[in-house]
């Protein structure tokens, strides 16, 4: 039987079937095909919305100045270049900067994924004094940004101490541990973070709604509490600390106010960024053609590097989206 012959034929049960309802069979495939293409709409203007700046920034960044001011040039350049590119890699010693950003990002990020896997475990199977007390000050590190206690994280490192003893040992001095990572790794290593209680709210509802049958079993067994969590619990939340993870390498590598607090002299990208101006400035006095960058130019190198930086991310996310999307689902369907 012909393809032709099988569409007239599938066409005539589709209106002997819609006779048969009165009409309904044919409201109702309206009606869906009508939802499909709201939804189809609804997701091109979303993905728009997200992709256009992107491909905006990256058809300046291989423009040449020139096409900058060309009323005909809109999104192809017409003179394509890399040496943007070059520029902002002599400017802000990109590679540098990133290899920085990477061990620091990955060094930060595992501390807090660690330390916030055992609290939220805690937190969800274990009871012990003043819990609801401590999840509400989880809560607190959530709601409350980071910049109203920066005097108190300032003076805490700069004259620190623990309990008083080395005061009491050394007739009243303390440690100055700013300008080194070692605050924040401290920081991280305690849940005090940046974004730390969020991990502990999405992990500590992750481990709530894994059966308690798993771990009944696993203690007759004769497994303790420990292998308990290292063999059973972890294994099954591998796909939300993925998640939990990848939080927290981007949000490290993008963050400003901890790498400006601690972090000192440390080249990272996100300083690299922030100073592209006034480098730019320099190389435009030191090269003759001007006394500062016109706002254009500068907005295209701005773009540039912000692409550069980004370019670690995304390849991040290629290699990581499975896991990212399974946690998704996952607690979608067990928190």
């Amino acid at each position: 039987m012909s393809k032709s012959k099988v569409k007239k034929q599938k066409r005539r049960d589709f209106w002997e079937r819609n006779k048969k309802t009165n009409g309904y069979l044919l409201q109702r495939t309206i009606g869906d095909y009508t939802v499909r293409i709201i939804r189809a709409l609804l997701l091109f203007g979303l993905c728009f919305l997200i992709l256009q700046p992107l491909i905006n920034k990256l058809s300046v960044s291989f423009m040449k100045e020139a096409d900058l001011y060309d009323a005909t040039v809109i999104s192809v350049p017409q003179h394509f270049t890399l040496e943007n590119y070059r520029l902002i890699n002599s400017l802000i010693g990109y590679w540098k900067c990133m290899w920085n950003s990477l061990w620091i990002s990955l060094l930060v990020s595992f501390l807090q994924v660690a330390a916030c896997t055992l609290v939220g475990y805690g937190f969800a199977r274990f009871k012990f004094p003043f819990k609801k007390f401590w999840f509400a000050c989880v809560i607190l590190v959530i709601i409350v940004p980071p910049q109203t206690i920066m005097s108190s994280l300032y003076l805490s490192f700069r004259y620190f101490d623990v309990f008083g003893i080395y005061g009491l040992v050394t007739g009243g001095k303390t440690i100055n541990l700013q300008g080194s990572i070692l605050p924040y790794l401290m920081m991280c290593a305690t849940c005090m973070g940046l974004k730390c209680g969020l991990y502990i709210y999405m992990l500590r509802q992750y481990f709530r709604g894994i059966p308690k049958e798993l771990e009944e079993a696993a203690y007759v067994d004769g497994c303790g509490n420990f292998q308990t969590f290292i063999r059973i619990m972890l294994p099954d939340a591998k796909a939300m600390i993925t998640s939990c993870f990848l939080f927290a390498f981007v949000w490290q590598w993008t963050d400003s106010f901890y790498t400006k607090m601690f972090l000192g002299d440390v080249e990272v990208l996100t300083k690299g960024l922030n100073s592209i101006a006034g480098r730019l400035d320099n190389f435009v006095r030191q090269t003759g053609t001007g006394l500062m960058a016109s706002e254009a130019y500068l907005q295209q190198q701005i773009s540039t590097g912000i692409l550069m930086a980004l370019a670690p991310l995304i390849l991040l996310y290629l290699f990581a989206q499975k896991g990212f999307v399974e946690s998704l689902s996952q607690t979608g369907i067990k928190m």
